[in-house]
């Protein structure tokens, strides 16, 4: 039986430093998607954000599926030792993962909402390339309705931040207030917006700068803010009090030698830089410059830590709705295992009494065709008799934890063939019959 698997690492296992150089930029996936799902996954969906890289997938021999995996991210990190930050869950224990992974009960901020868009535009991003199937388009659709019932249905995200609210907060516990106070908000993406709209009504002077000016602007006027060209980026630096980094650029964008000319220039001003992005946007030796306070997503943990405590309660409710939900994707799981199991024994049966019989017939001298009509319904009601007791106590079992074990017991003693129903999956519920979530 082909099973579900994640293997991956997290900011509870791995510094950023492993991170940044395992993240997978969004081009890349479905080329990367392809690879693995080419050599021993039949599904496959990479979660990659910054403080997680995770690959879900379902293979029928998940101890190959675990190494292959595991091999990937070792490739991917530049020779850097990964099996004792990496970790795997398998069957029950990945639908839990993803359950709380979606619902945010897992990200560095509980209750931080950024995790399930990142988490559906994984699996859009799977869908449209062609790797998602029955069991993963369940497992990540039915995470989705998780995350929406743990947020309508407990206190999780009452108040909640965000990494980039965090970093806000952090630069107003610096300044005190930050009334004045010129914030230079470097990328104009999601990370950016959210920090920027968490700085709104603070009374700090935003500046935004990205790459693409368009979105500079649009960002900036939505946030009463101003924009500027990139190519201001160095002479805005030597006059701002905050800057905030949130870009996507694979390389350094404030470069230690930069940052000297910038230190230079302002004199002796302190300048407090907060490096949201993953892969990180300052060189970390920036932050041994004078006057440069430099903080970076792995710094912002210990005030998530407070965040947490104050959820814990709502957390708790939340990890028993995660709980009831995994207990209701086993059974739909089981069900899958059950139905060609049945279908399989009636076969057996059937095809057992029909040779029998065709071998009894031509010794029973001529019948006519009611006389072997008659014979053809015993056979196949005595095939009903014999198989009621077992498939009452199959079906009973379906919901229940050793619900698997019996099934698996039935084809061992029936001596049945292992289903058919992944190729019929695979034929049936590619990504037209696994449609994309909407929004929300």
């Amino acid at each position: 039986m082909s099973d579900l698997v994640v293997v991956g690492l997290s900011h509870h296992t791995a510094p950023l430093e492993l991170r940044e150089r395992l993240a997978a930029p969004k081009g890349e996936l479905p080329e990367l998607l392809r690879a693995l799902t080419g050599m021993v996954f039949e599904e496959a969906v990479m979660v990659s954000t910054c403080n997680r890289v995770e690959l879900y997938g379902v293979a029928a021999d998940a101890g190959r599926a675990t190494h292959a995996a595991r091999e990937h991210l070792r490739s991917r990190s530049g020779g850097s030792e990964v099996d004792g930050v990496v970790y795997v869950h398998r069957g029950a224990d990945a639908v839990r993962h993803a359950f709380r992974v979606a619902a945010s009960l897992d990200s560095m901020v509980v209750g931080e909402p950024q995790i399930l868009g990142q988490f559906k535009e994984a699996f859009e991003t799977a869908n449209e390339t062609g790797t998602v199937g029955t069991l993963l388009g369940r497992c990540f659709t039915r995470a989705f309705a998780v995350a929406k019932r743990v947020r309508s249905e407990t206190g999780i995200a009452e108040g909640t931040v965000s990494v980039s609210s965090i970093a806000t907060s952090l630069a107003k516990k610096i300044f005190g207030e930050l009334e004045g106070r010129r914030v230079l908000l470097l990328g104009a993406g999601e990370m950016g917006e959210a920090a920027g709209k968490s700085l709104a009504g603070s009374g700090s002077r935003l500046i935004v700068v990205n790459r693409s000016p368009e979105k500079a602007v649009t960002l900036a006027r939505e946030l009463g803010g101003s924009a500027i060209g990139y190519e201001q980026l160095a002479a805005e630096l030597v006059t701002v009090d905050v800057v905030i980094c949130s870009t996507s650029s694979p390389s350094f964008v404030l470069t230690q030698d930069l940052m000297k000319g910038v230190v230079k220039a302002r004199r002796h001003r302190p300048l407090f830089v907060i490096d949201i992005a993953v892969p990180r946007d300052v060189d970390p030796r920036v932050g041994n410059l004078e006057n440069v306070f430099l903080y970076d997503v792995d710094d912002l943990q210990k005030v998530a830590q407070e965040n947490l405590d104050a959820r814990r309660k709502s957390a708790e409710a939340a990890e028993r709705i995660v709980e009831i939900e995994v207990g209701e994707f086993e059974v739909w799981r089981r069900s899958l295992e059950l139905t060609p199991t049945i279908v399989a024994m009636r076969q057996r049966f059937e095809e057992t009494l029909r040779a029998e019989l065709e071998r009894t017939l031509p010794r029973l001298g001529g019948l006519d065709d009611k006389q072997r009509q008659t014979l053809e319904r015993m056979t196949t009601a005595m095939a009903n008799k014999l198989l009621h007791g077992p498939l009452t106590t199959l079906k009973g079992a379906a919901g229940e934890p050793e619900g698997a074990a019996l099934i698996a017991a039935a084809r061992a003693l029936f001596e049945l063939d292992e289903p058919e129903e992944k190729v019929e999956q695979a034929e049936t519920a590619r990504p037209a019959s696994v449609p994309a979530p909407k929004p929300g």
